[in-house]
C-alpha cells in the first residue's frame, strides 16, 4: 500500500464530505474549518493535482461562465482507488491507536 501525505489525506476527506461540491474553494473552506487553520489555495490545489493524476481522484468541469472569465468550476470526486486508500489508512489509524488509551487518560489528567 502507498501511504497518502497527510495533507492529501486530509484534501481526500473533504473531498469525501463535500461530495458533489466538491471544488478548489469549497475543499480549502472546509480544511479552513476543520483543522483550524488557514490553507491557501496553492496548499490544496498541489494535493488536489497529485490526488488526481495518481488515480485517487476524478475530475469532472462544470460549464463555463462569463463570472469566471469562460472557465467551468473543476468538481472532484473519490474514486475507487481513493476511498479504498482511505479505508486502508484508517484499518492503519485503528491498529496503531490500539491500547493508547491510557496515553489519552494522561493527556486529559495532566
Amino acid at each position: 500500500m502507498k501511504y497518502l501525505t497527510r495533507q492529501e489525506e486530509l484534501v481526500l476527506l473533504s473531498v469525501f464530505h463535500l461530495r458533489e461540491n466538491a471544488y478548489l474553494v469549497t475543499i480549502q473552506n472546509h480544511l479552513n474549518k476543520v483543522t483550524d487553520k488557514k490553507w491557501s489555495l496553492s496548499s490544496v490545489y498541489v494535493p488536489l493535482s497529485r490526488l488526481e493524476k495518481n488515480g485517487y481522484l476524478h475530475c469532472t468541469v462544470g460549464e463555463a461562465t462569463e463570472k469566471r472569465g469562460g472557465k467551468g468550476i473543476k468538481y472532484y470526486s473519490i474514486s475507487q482507488k481513493g476511498a479504498k486508500a482511505l479505508a486502508d489508512l484508517r484499518n492503519v489509524y485503528e491498529r496503531m491507536w490500539k491500547g493508547t488509551g491510557e496515553l489519552v487518560m494522561k493527556e486529559q489528567k495532566g
